[in-house]
């Protein structure tokens, strides 16, 4: 699996959070306390990287995402009860708009953490 080693550390960095904070504080808290966490896995990452949107060459808006780790990884944060497809579809938007061939979508706000490997299909994966 491509960056397997990669997304384990970024999870294994979640799951410390997750499990020092718990649920129920809103998205920002959880994305600060990433921002301290990243580091002790050795994951350099660039925090709420606002990236420019098109549409037919166009710009059209900007999107700032959670993280982008060691340039490869695109990670989105939630705070909510429940992952619903609705956060899954917006993941890989993100994915396909800033070209991205993969994202992980984590959820603090349930008891216990959530993620997702998510996968642009639009590009095709390295040999």
């Amino acid at each position: 699996m491509e960056h397997e080693e990669l997304t384990r550390r970024i999870i294994a960095a979640a799951m410390k959070v997750h499990a020092t904070l718990g649920n129920g504080f809103q998205e920002v808290i959880y994305q600060r306390a990433m921002a301290i966490e990243m580091p002790f896995h050795e994951l350099a990452f660039e925090r709420e990287k606002v990236m420019t949107i098109f549409y037919r060459g166009q710009h059209i808006g900007t999107r700032r995402v959670d993280f982008f780790v060691e340039k490869n990884i695109m990670v989105e944060l939630k705070a909510v009860i429940q992952l619903e497809d609705v956060h899954l579809a917006q993941a890989i938007n993100y994915l396909e708009a800033y070209e991205m061939r993969i994202g992980l979508l984590i959820n603090f706000g349930a008891k216990s953490l959530q993620f997702k490997r998510v996968h642009n299909n639009k590009i095709q994966p390295l040999p």
